[in-house]
């Protein structure tokens, strides 16, 4: 895995391309990450780094989250992400990685949780058809039918029904990077990526399935 970097949703607008055409683009505040710890196979067995976002006061963190993040210099963070690499090679405790690690035209894929709608029914969470809407009818949104009769005598797991619904993790792959402002560490991202504005995103380089970036 590449090393990516974390951010927040702020939102969607639309740019003009050179020939005019309207694109629609999700902003993204990209960093900056300071890297809050680096592990080698010598020391854990494997290589990863770890890097934090989102600034907070200390009161917000407990003292083992602040001696953790004083040991790499590194001010309160609210978030903190590790990424597995092949080498830790250039990489320091402190060193803040910002929005230019990107370029225009570059492939990446954004993982973050969908908007959360709440507990909700069975015609909005999985798309039942009603029942008759005609007067009398006591069956406008019920499910209908959840089980068999006397045997087994039970509603199998896994039944669609009503319940949660979002709120779930999903990655979008191979989105295009249209602009990097790394004067503001904004990202601006072709199309559409999960959650609301101030959703927390994980950006990393795009990966074939099955191969490591």
């Amino acid at each position: 895995m590449s090393i990516g970097i974390l951010g927040t949703k702020l939102g969607m607008t639309q740019i003009f391309d050179e020939s005019g055409k309207a694109v629609p683009v999700t902003v993204i505040q990209a960093g900056p990450c300071p890297i809050t710890q680096i592990k080698t196979v010598a020391t854990d067995g494997y290589n990863a780094v770890q890097v934090g976002f989102l600034e907070v006061r200390e009161k917000q963190l407990s003292k083992p989250e602040l001696g953790h993040l004083s040991k790499a210099g590194a001010p309160p963070l609210r978030h903190l992400l590790e990424y597995r690499v092949a080498s830790t090679d250039g990489l320091e405790l402190g060193q803040a990685l910002t929005a230019d690690r990107f370029e225009a035209g570059q492939k990446v894929d954004v993982q973050g949780y969908t908007i959360g709608r709440g507990f909700s029914g069975y015609q909005k969470r999985h798309g039942f058809a009603r029942g008759p809407m005609s007067h009398g009818s006591k069956n406008h949104r019920l499910p209908g039918s959840t089980g068999a009769g006397t045997t087994p005598g039970r509603v199998y797991p896994g039944k669609r029904m009503a319940g949660r619904y979002g709120n779930d993790k999903t990655t979008i792959r191979g989105l295009t990077v249209v602009r990097v402002d790394a004067d503001r560490n904004l990202l601006l991202v072709k199309g559409s990526v999960p959650g609301k504005p101030g959703a927390l995103l994980n950006i990393t380089p795009a990966t074939v399935v099955g191969q490591q970036a």
